[in-house]
């Protein structure tokens, strides 16, 4: 498989599971505005509403982060790369890629251990008792995807660095802009 169909195979699965995610955001916008309305009108409210926060928000943000790391929609000073050339800006690339990648797996180290620890106490959510730690598993799970897609960013610069090419994936961060 090329890097370009790599890349889009990645940015398809990303954009997916940002889709998931943005649906999750649709569903806790709909129960705010229940739960505000019925607060508004005196009707009914939804029984621990802050609950289902608890449980959606993790997941909700967790699915952006994929899609970020492959399209390098983070915050990032260009400034030396640009000026270097393009190896030099492959060399910089690498770099955060790489300190980017390592960040992650520490992350993603310590939301395997917290949700573990959600699992074996039993941890619930404080109204409803919903179980935290299926909703966290599939936060894990989503975290712990940004690993190989950093791990394709990271490689990919890599080598970019050594052909002096942009990498495949750097053409999805200019797609939909406006010149």
């Amino acid at each position: 498989m090329t890097g370009s169909a790599v890349a889009l195979r990645l940015d398809r699965i990303t954009q997916s599971v940002a889709l998931v995610g943005f649906c999750g955001l649709v569903v806790m916008a709909l129960l705010i505005f229940y739960d505000g309305t019925a607060r508004y009108l005196n009707a009914p409210r939804i029984s621990g509403f802050s609950d289902y926060g608890e449980v959606i928000f993790p997941l909700v943000i967790a699915s952006c982060f994929p899609a970020g790391l492959l399209r390098q929609t983070n915050v990032t000073v260009r400034v030396m790369g640009k000026l270097g050339g393009a190896r030099v800006n492959a060399f910089f690339e690498f770099l955060a890629a790489l300190v980017t990648l390592v960040f992650f797996a520490i992350l993603v180290w310590q939301f395997f251990e917290l949700t573990a620890k959600y699992a074996s106490a039993g941890r619930t959510t404080r109204t409803i008792d919903v179980p935290l730690a299926p909703w966290w598993w599939g936060t894990t799970a989503i975290m712990a995807l940004c690993l190989p897609v950093q791990v394709y960013v990271t490689l990919a610069w890599g080598k970019a660095l050594i052909t002096g090419t942009p990498p495949a994936h750097d053409n999805l961060r200019h797609e939909g802009e406006v010149a």
